[in-house]
């Protein structure tokens, strides 16, 4: 243990993780150190013989588990992006031991009344306001997790919350190897008719790096996979849509759906055991939405025209496909064929084509980077000096307006087999004025990687979830708390989001876009007419984009309003998917959903999208809103960025999240821009 890096503080710049010095073995040994050193803490908390203050109480929960709080992110983030079998199963071991460790804390009595004690007196404490809603945060987050439950349903609530842990690391190692093992073959060049020259490199190079002699199609975690855009062979279509929709569900030792049935179940009995009806009820109940009957009557509003929108879309891309002298009726699989030639030729943009122009160096640097700087006055220096957990992610120091040092950035953005599917953003340090730490955030992708020398050209929807995360990242940068649990992202699930969708619109700003988007050989500036087609024909399939989201949130849903006696009394999951889909009015045959229940990571392998996937389009309520208000004011403008930052994203979740929107706003948010950003009015 003298020599595990994880027991000491690091020394390195904004105590970045020693990662040169870190191995698989040290996890363990250091988590189980930190559960004891944490849990003693804890203890002299609760049995401090001195009546209860925010100093010896609140402050002192804050500034506890300072080793847990050094290696957690690492190894989760190991499991995440260069899993192996062997922290897959520590995973699985590890993760029953977290939750009995937080149910500890939150079902310890004693300390319970301590807080209590504080929360009772509240009016005549003297306090800030962060401080304040520190104390309101503490006493939802002990009465949520069952302290005031007897004895008996504690020790229940317990069990369930270990299970429930451990089911949900082995659903993440299950979905990543079945993904794995599903990636498409293809040894005729013939097939891959359609693809261009970069798709068909990074194919050839994912087959030589997989041990192959033959092009791969790696699968992405959502249901629709890129290539389908491009890909002429209507079989290959075919094998690749099917290879997407059945991971999870073959039968073999990768298939997930007990995990489903058995996940379904204890949430339910969990949230019957703290008094709410069904899982749903009890996660929205801390949303910001507060409300399921709030969630669905928004959902209702917008599925019948979004369904509508998809049908009359189906239509057209029959049409399409009867003139080209394809008599038969598209599949699922065809919708992304025919809807790219449909762009082709109505709004004459070429997404394949787009590609040429979206290299990733440009679209990070002169893209995402430039529009932060321009609009909040930042800036970025590569750090080459500094380790990191695997060559192929990258460090970046980032500056304050006034040259200060704000925290680091790391991007670790191609694929690998190792890497669990999609994008997300996350935290090795969070900013903190009480532990006076800056953040040091992470950003995960998985963009194919090129052949060596090659440059990395992105799609569409690659250039936006870059600008997205990197929404998530400033919001992590720009924190300016004093309590380490308000750092960053630590906000309401269904308030998460909303920062990132607004960075999203810096994608096609003009200044911007004119700034990154250049063709990687010509250097040719993308032609303000294409990028004004490419806005426009953003427009058109939004009936599918809609429905297959909603149709996911409104399936999480589904699952999660389900009683103890209901859970239990589903035997087949794909049944129950099917019926779901159907009672919500999405049960369309070519839009399935954007993820089916066998690989829905988002609800299966965490607990905080749980009921909470609609948190997406929610979140885009004030979003839209949002982005109207920056068209109002002149848009990337530093007056309009420091008012965002210093209302907003400054205040992390140390403030009540909707309160936060008005104060920036002047107002409660308006759905009009959402309807209208999506056709459905």
């Amino acid at each position: 243990m003298t020599e595990n890096p994880f027991l000491r503080a690091s020394e390195l710049p904004y105590q970045l993780p020693p990662f040169d010095q870190i191995t698989e073995e040290h996890y363990l040994p250091a988590i189980e150190q930190g559960l004891v050193e944490h849990r003693r803490e804890i203890d002299a908390i609760a049995a401090d013989p001195a009546p209860p203050t925010v100093g010896n109480t609140l402050v002192a929960l804050e500034r506890s588990g300072e080793l847990l709080r050094r290696v957690r992110p690492v190894f989760h983030n190991a499991t995440a992006a260069t899993s192996t079998p062997a922290l897959a199963a520590l995973e699985q071991q590890i993760a029953p031991k977290l939750a009995a460790h937080h149910d500890a804390i939150f079902l310890d009595a004693q300390l319970y009344e301590r807080v209590r004690a504080l929360y009772d007196a509240r009016d005549q404490l003297e306090r800030d306001d962060e401080t304040e809603w520190l104390l309101e945060r503490y006493h939802t987050d002990f009465v949520r997790a069952g302290a005031l439950l007897p004895a008996a349903e504690q020790a229940r609530l317990r069990e369930i919350n270990q299970e429930t842990a451990g089911l949900m690391a082995e659903f993440t190692d299950r979905v990543r190897s079945d993904g794995n093992d599903l990636a498409v073959e293809v040894t005729d060049p013939a097939e891959l008719v359609g693809l261009s020259e970069g798709a068909l490199a990074t194919a050839a190079e994912a087959g030589r790096e997989r041990g192959v002699d033959a092009h791969l199609l790696t699968l992405l975690l959502p249901t629709s996979q890129p290539a389908l855009a491009s890909l002429q062979d209507r079989s290959l279509r075919a094998r690749l849509h099917a290879a997407s929709v059945s991971r999870g569900g073959r039968g073999n030792q990768h298939d997930t759906r007990e995990l489903v049935r058995r996940l379904v179940t204890l949430r339910a009995e969990r949230a019957a055991l703290l008094g709410y009806p069904h899982h749903a009820a009890y996660q929205i109940a801390d949303r910001t939405a507060g409300s399921v009957a709030a969630v669905t009557e928004m959902l209702a509003r917008l599925t019948p025209a979004a369904v509508a929108n998809a049908e009359a879309e189906a239509q057209q891309l029959q049409k399409l496909a009867d003139e080209s002298g394809d008599g038969t009726p598209i599949g699922p699989g065809d919708w992304p064929f025919y809807a790219e030639r449909v762009r082709e030729r109505d709004f004459e943009v070429d997404y394949a084509a787009l590609r040429e122009y979206f290299p990733l160096e440009q679209v990070l640097r002169d893209g995402v980077f430039y529009a932060a700087s321009q609009l909040y006055g930042i800036s970025f220096a590569e750090r080459d000096d500094l380790p990191t957990y695997h060559p192929q992610v990258r460090v970046f120091e980032v500056f304050d307006v006034d040259g200060s040092p704000l925290g680091l950035f790391l991007a670790d953005l191609f694929t690998r087999d190792a890497k669990r599917g999609g994008a997300w953003q996350s935290t090795f340090v969070g900013q903190s004025r009480l532990r006076d730490t800056k953040p040091v955030c992470l950003v995960n992708m998985n963009i194919s990687r090129p052949p060596a020398g090659e440059p990395a050209l992105l799609t569409v929807d690659e250039v936006k979830t870059l600008f997205h995360e990197f929404g998530h990242a400033l919001h992590s940068l720009f924190s300016d708390v004093t309590y380490p649990r308000f750092a960053g992202t630590s906000v309401p699930r269904d308030f998460v989001e909303y920062p990132s969708q607004v960075n999203e619109v810096w994608m096609l700003w003009p200044e911007v876009v004119a700034n990154y988007a250049r063709h990687h050989r010509t250097g040719e500036q993308l032609p303000t007419d294409a990028v004004e087609r490419l806005r426009t024909a953003r427009r058109f399939n939004m009936g599918f984009e809609t429905t297959e989201y909603l149709a996911a949130s409104l399936l999480d849903l589904a699952w999660h309003q389900l009683s103890t006696e209901q859970a239990a009394a589903v035997t087949d999951v794909v049944e129950f998917e099917a019926a779901a889909l159907a009672a919500a009015g999405v049960a369309l045959p070519l839009v399935p959903p954007r993820y089916r229940s066998t690989y829905f990571a988002h609800i299966f392998a965490t607990e905080g999208y749980s009921a909470g996937y609609y948190s997406y389009i929610w979140s885009e309520v004030l979003d839209a809103d949002t982005v109207e208000w920056f068209v109002e004011n002149g848009g990337l403008r530093r007056e309009n960025g420091d008012w965002f930052r210093q209302r907003l994203l400054a205040r992390a979740g140390g403030i009540d999240s909707m309160r936060a929107f008005r104060d920036f706003r002047g107002r409660d948010p308006r759905i009009e821009p959402l309807l209208e950003r999506r056709g459905l009015r």
